[in-house]
């Protein structure tokens, strides 16, 4: 139906802020700042901007009021997801192989899929396979030139490439636990609490493992702070609401069978603005991926009873 329709509008709005990330962040000096540097300031410079989202409902039944045992839930999804995720990946993709960091990255739908179905009861039917398999073969003809000679055990690259493993394992649970908490939060509440949880971590963290964050930020350049503050608003903070907003009312399985449509943006990014041709068999690919995509969020899209978290008295 039309609520259907906006939904998947919202999600789609999202995905040509992914797709653009990772140039992004090759604009952001590696001898300036670190990986670590890197995953955490757009986090700092994010979330006191999305803070007074929790404040927005007070005196009324809505009202953001969660107990201790809530802030652990949140820490949970926090720190064993999101600081993971960032890290695993932004760590991994530094040293590891930058192709099979692709194909890595084809795996967290698969992942989201089976975490899912084991955390939240979402049933992994045909039809969520089959989108599954025909979006993943669409991206990887995609790929198929930069994915010549890919080697995911080699020992040059295995470290990076089971960081970025890690990493990818992270951000499927940050989606699915996550999605357990709208059971009881809203999207945008669940969204805040989780980014607040990372900062008691990730700052020591990132004090210990780069102590001249500091001077390399203060060194940076123009172009070097833009690409942080995209990182900042548009990826982690209004590409991240977005995706909530569809998570909360569409099953985990089906909004992140659509990250397959982020090389399709990435390829149409790359044509509008460097001039990049296109072939025929990155062209077939886009396609494929393409009508995945309708078909599972067309036939598949009714939400799912969400686990409901008991109210604890604070």
């Amino acid at each position: 139906g039309i609520r259907d329709y906006k939904v998947t509008g919202v999600q789609t709005c999202a995905l040509p802020i992914w797709a653009a990330q990772p140039t992004v962040v090759k604009l952001i000096p590696t001898d300036r700042l670190g990986p670590f540097a890197i995953a955490f300031v757009p986090f700092f410079l994010v979330t006191p901007l999305l803070a007074p989202l929790l404040w927005r409902g007070r005196g009324t039944a809505a009202a953001f009021r969660p107990t201790a045992a809530d802030w652990g839930r949140f820490a949970i999804a926090g720190i064993g997801g999101q600081i993971v995720a960032q890290l695993g990946m932004t760590w991994g993709s530094v040293i590891g192989q930058a192709s099979s960091c692709v194909i890595l990255y084809l795996l967290i739908p698969v992942l989201t899929a089976v975490l899912a179905s084991a955390m939240l009861g979402e049933p992994i039917t045909r039809l969520r396979i089959a989108c599954l398999a025909i979006g993943l073969a669409g991206v990887l003809l995609m790929s198929a030139k930069d994915l010549v000679g890919v080697d995911l055990i080699d020992r040059r690259y295995l470290v990076g490439n089971l960081l970025f493993l890690i990493g990818c394992i992270g951000a499927s649970f940050y989606n699915v636990y996550c999605k357990r908490l709208m059971g009881r939060f809203s999207d945008q509440d669940t969204l805040v609490a989780s980014y607040l949880t990372v900062l008691p971590v990730s700052v020591p963290l990132l004090a210990w493992m780069e102590p001249g964050c500091l001077a390399g930020l203060a060194a940076l350049d123009a172009r070097g702070w833009g690409a942080l503050l995209f990182l900042a608003i548009l990826v982690y903070g209004l590409s991240m609401l977005m995706f909530f907003h569809v998570l909360e009312r569409l099953p985990a399985t089906v909004v992140l069978a659509s990250t397959y449509l982020v090389p399709v943006f990435g390829v149409a990014i790359a044509f509008f603005l460097l001039g990049e041709r296109l072939d025929a068999t990155t062209l077939a690919g886009a396609a494929i991926v393409l009508a995945a995509t309708v078909l599972v969020m067309r036939l598949d899209s009714a939400p799912p009873a969400l686990p409901v978290i008991p109210k604890e008295h604070p």
